[in-house]
C-alpha cells in the first residue's frame, strides 16, 4: 500500500492521478477535508481508505500501520505564507513530518516529501540545493519547511529520503487554496470578472512594475519528476522549478492570450504586511536534480495555455 499525506490537495490530487494512471489504486490517503471544497479534487480518483490526519498519526504510532505501507508520499502540511500561529505550523510542517519520517525509517521504506522554496528567503544566499546552513525565510511556513530539511540533514538521513523544494507551482486543483491560489487563477477570475488584471507595484528599485521574477513551474511537471524520482529512487533535497524565472508581466499576458483578450494590467501598491517578506526574485538552481533525473519542463506560455484552454475555461476543470 502506498501513504500519500495531503492527497486531497493540490499537488497531492494532481500526484493521485498519476498514480492512478499508472495503475497505482491500493492507496491510503490522508488529509483533513473538513469544511473545504478540496474534497472535489478527488472525484474519480481511486484509493483505497481515507484518514483524518490527526486521527492518522494516532493509529500510527500505536502501530496500525506497521507492515501494511511499502512507500510513503508526505506532501500534507499548511502551505499558508501569511499564516502567524507558529504553533501551529510546527505541528503541522514539522512534528507531522518528523513523526512520519521516523516511522518510514524504523520500517526500512523510502519515503518523498515536500519542501519549498520559501526556505531560501529573498535569495541573498542564492537558491542551491546543496547547502542550506545560511537560509533565512521570510516567514514562518518557510522556517517550518527549513527547519525539517536541517533535521533530515543533522540527522544523515538524505540518502534514504526523498525531498523536493518546490518553486511556484500552478495548474489544476488549485481551486481551494483561496490567497494561497497562483496568479494564473486569480488572472483568468479577474479577466473574467474585470476584463483587467491587478498586480503589484515594485518595492525595490531594480524591477519595474510587474518586473518581478519567479520560477513557475506548472503541476504536471512536478509530478511527472516526483513519479520519475519514485520509479529510479532517487534520494537527496532537490529543487523542483524549471531553472528559469520568468517576470508577472510574461504570466499575465500568457492568460490573456489564452483567452484571445487585450492585455490589460493595473499595478496597485503592495500591502504593507507583505512587503517585509516578498520574494522579488526566484530561480531554481537545478544542476543538482539535472544530473539523477532527466525532464524537459514545459515552456511558462504552453503551460499557461493548457491550463486555461483545458481546465480552467472547462465546466469540469479538475485534472
Amino acid at each position: 500500500m502506498i501513504l500519500l499525506t495531503g492527497g486531497a490537495g493540490f499537488i497531492g490530487s494532481c500526484l493521485l492521478n498519476k498514480l492512478n494512471n499508472e495503475g497505482i489504486e491500493d492507496i491510503l490517503l490522508v488529509d483533513n477535508l473538513s469544511n473545504s471544497s478540496k474534497w472535489k479534487n478527488l472525484i474519480g480518483k481511486k484509493y483505497t481508505a481515507y484518514e483524518n490526519k490527526d486521527i492518522f498519526i494516532d493509529k500510527l504510532q500505536f502501530g496500525e500501520f506497521d507492515n501494511k505501507i511499502e512507500y510513503i508520499f508526505h506532501l500534507g502540511a499548511c502551505s499558508s505564507t501569511t499564516e502567524t500561529d507558529i504553533d501551529y505550523l510546527m505541528y503541522n510542517n514539522f512534528n507531522f513530518s518528523k513523526e512520519i519520517a521516523e516511522f518510514a525509517l524504523s520500517n526500512n521504506i523510502g519515503m518523498m516529501y515536500a519542501s519549498s522554496a520559501a526556505t531560501y528567503g529573498n535569495g541573498e544566499f542564492g537558491y542551491s540545493d546543496t547547502n542550506f546552513d545560511n537560509l533565512r525565510p521570510l516567514n514562518g511556513y518557510g522556517y517550518s519547511k527549513h527547519i525539517f530539511d536541517q533535521w533530515v540533514i543533522s540527522q544523515g538521513y538524505e540518502s534514504r529520503l526523498t525531498g523536493f523544494k518546490y518553486f511556484n507551482v500552478f495548474g489544476p486543483n488549485e481551486y481551494h487554496k483561496d490567497a494561497m491560489s497562483s496568479m494564473v487563477f486569480k488572472s483568468f477570475n479577474q479577466i473574467k470578472e474585470m476584463s483587467k488584471v491587478n498586480l503589484f507595484k515594485s518595492n525595490d528599485s531594480q524591477y519595474v512594475d510587474g518586473g518581478q521574477k519567479r520560477d513557475f513551474i506548472y503541476v504536471k511537471d512536478v509530478v511527472d519528476v516526483m513519479w520519475k524520482s519514485y520509479q529510479n529512487s532517487i534520494y537527496g533535497i532537490y529543487n523542483l522549478g524549471t531553472g528559469k524565472a520568468r517576470d508577472w508581466n510574461s504570466l499575465v499576458k500568457a492568460v490573456f492570450n489564452a483567452l484571445d483578450k487585450e492585455v490589460k494590467i493595473e499595478y496597485i501598491d503592495m500591502p504593507d504586511n507583505l512587503k517585509r517578506q516578498y520574494q522579488n526574485f526566484t530561480e531554481a538552481d537545478m544542476t543538482k536534480l539535472n544530473k539523477n533525473i532527466k525532464h524537459n519542463f514545459m515552456l511558462l506560455e504552453d503551460s499557461i495555455n493548457d491550463y486555461v484552454k483545458n481546465y480552467l475555461s472547462n465546466s469540469q476543470p479538475y485534472f
